[in-house]
């Protein structure tokens, strides 16, 4: 990774691990409401390129009950430049997993990634000052991590998405 002091401006803003930990842990933390395990580590990597990205963010249903062979089949060139993105992101996602496990936001074994639940008050008040594009930044990863997670295993979510592990 490049150091801290030699990033853009942008990417220190955007990409921080602060933020992209805070956004796994929304998704970790939609992932286990649907059944008590943890989020597949493979998964934790497809959050960021479709959260940060405002028209795949924007373009993500409304209901978790929405398939994801369907809402592919409607939205094709999400799956074109998703792969892209999750290569290009991928540093910044092992980033923030680190920074997130070792802040006490994550837990990281070898089953997937677990939201620490007694972070929310802290979590969701640091939210409350942020921007409302940041706060729907984090609805969304919540949705992601409860649609994803109804989209069947890691593999076969992977697979739809045309996403190498």
């Amino acid at each position: 990774m490049t150091p801290w002091h030699e990033r853009s401006i942008e990417e220190r803003n955007l990409l921080n691990p602060g933020f992209c930990a805070t956004l796994l842990w929304h998704a970790a933390q939609g992932y286990a409401s649907e059944r008590k395990t943890p989020m597949a580590i493979e998964v934790s990597f497809l959050v960021l390129p479709f959260v940060l990205h405002l028209e795949t963010r924007e373009s993500l249903p409304r209901a978790i009950t929405t398939s994801l062979p369907t809402w592919l089949s409607e939205h094709p060139l999400v799956r074109t430049r998703l792969g892209e993105r999750a290569a290009m992101l991928r540093l910044f996602t092992r980033e923030a997993l680190v920074f997130g496990g070792s802040h006490g936001l994550l837990s990281i074994s070898q089953d997937g990634v677990r939201a620490h639940n007694e972070m929310k008050k802290r979590v969701n008040a640091a939210l409350k000052t942020t921007s409302d594009e940041v706060r729907e930044c984090a609805k969304r990863a919540e949705f992601l991590g409860r649609w994803l997670e109804k989209a069947g295993g890691p593999e076969t979510v992977m697979a739809l998405l045309g996403v190498q592990p």
